[in-house]
């Protein structure tokens, strides 16, 4: 595996402010601005519409911090069938420095959506789910941002556990308002130093109290971040990272590795 260095470090750092000078933080495709007319569980006819939305995710071998399966799934909208797949061994070469997971992990996952938007557009999807960070990052510049940019797409960063990122506290107010959310649906915006809104803690749905953290990756809003990941729910993580978490662990468990 490749040493940590300094060098390393200004290196990666400056790949993320280029990168960042990149981002997009609002609704530019079509079906984003309709989706207001889609409030309904047939969703919305035509090439305007939400189709096929995606998830990705790493699953490692236990104690191994090198080898693991990288999971690409696409489901189509809203019904959350799975459409497209694509698992397969990886070995994670680059050092893992904590903030920028993107330049251990992105390469992996790029790779295999590049490769069904070569091969298959009728199933690409319009916006992908990563079980991890966009914004909500202390360089504001997660894994979310970080894909969406390099493939110039619509990206959502969904996470289980909340990142510490500048000015947000984690207080007994913090825990007061998660409480105070009781039915799926319920949110509140993560606000940090300089009142910058980092994305929102979302109760998923009604069974599950514990929230989980959205923020936006790239060609965005976080209205609209919110509401494809409500749209996608079943259980408490949405259903395209689920599934990608799910099949990555069965592949392992498969190859006889987990």
């Amino acid at each position: 595996m490749e040493s940590v260095t300094e060098e390393l470090r200004k290196e990666w750092a400056q790949k993320q402010l280029e990168l960042q000078s990149k981002l997009i933080l609002e609704d530019t495709q079509a079906w984003q601005t309709k989706r207001i007319t889609a409030e309904n569980d047939l969703g919305f006819p035509g090439e305007e519409s939400l189709q096929y939305v995606g998830g990705v995710d790493i699953s490692f071998i236990k104690d191994d911090n090198v080898n693991a399966c990288a999971a690409f799934v696409v489901c189509r909208f809203p019904d959350m069938k799975v459409v497209h797949r694509d698992l397969s061994m990886v070995k994670l070469t680059k050092p893992y420095i904590a903030g920028f997971l993107a330049f251990r992990e992105a390469d992996f996952l790029i790779e295999k959506i590049e490769k069904l938007r070569r091969d298959n557009l009728k199933i690409f999807p319009q916006v992908v789910l990563v079980d991890g960070n966009g914004l909500l990052h202390p360089r504001e510049m997660g894994l979310a941002c970080h894909m969406g940019v390099i493939l110039d797409m619509p990206f959502i960063g969904v996470a289980k556990n909340l990142l510490h990122v500048p000015g947000l506290q984690r207080d007994v107010e913090f825990k007061d308002k998660i409480k105070q959310m009781e039915r799926g649906g319920d949110s509140f915006e993560l606000v940090g130093q300089f009142n910058r809104v980092y994305g929102l803690a979302l109760r998923s749905c009604d069974d599950a109290p514990n929230p989980i953290y959205v923020s936006q990756g790239h060609r965005i809003s976080l209205e609209t971040a919110k509401w494809v990941v409500m749209k996608c729910i079943k259980y408490r993580i949405p259903e395209p990272t689920r599934k990608a978490d799910h099949f990555s662990r069965d592949f392992l468990r498969e190859q006889g590795k987990r």
